[in-house]
């Protein structure tokens, strides 16, 4: 079971950051936002420049960087190095996406809400 804060948790809470917001409406966990704020701010991290960054181990930024993947919040791209090999480097979703995936979820939940208030006592 996940410890990320849900929608409900966001309705309790009367300021909530962006951050939290972010965490809530998606299903992630703080970390998670947390990261992606961070990418935001450092576009083409690695792996290891995120887990410094973030002051965390680079499995766990990794597991996030999975999760920011999944809810495309976060892209990746290979890049050669010139010894030979490749690293990986990470972009957060721009903030203004980001933004209208947020507004397109939050009015969605919204809609199934008020469909749930005009169906109450019509099932009868």
């Amino acid at each position: 079971m996940s410890d990320a804060p849900d929608m409900g948790e966001l309705i309790e809470t009367d300021d909530p950051s962006f951050q939290h917001v972010l965490a809530c409406v998606f299903g992630i966990q703080q970390h998670e936002s947390r990261t992606y704020i961070t990418l935001l701010d450092n576009p083409g991290s690695t792996v290891a420049e995120l887990a410094e960054l973030l002051d965390r181990d680079r499995s766990n930024v990794n597991r996030s960087l999975t999760t920011l993947m999944d809810k495309n919040l976060a892209d990746r791209e290979r890049r050669l190095l010139d010894p030979g090999g490749y690293v990986y480097q990470y972009t957060g979703t721009p903030l203004p996406e980001a933004k209208e995936m947020l507004h397109a979820a939050l009015d969605e939940w919204a809609e199934q809400v008020h469909e749930s208030i005009d169906q109450y006592g019509r099932e009868e």
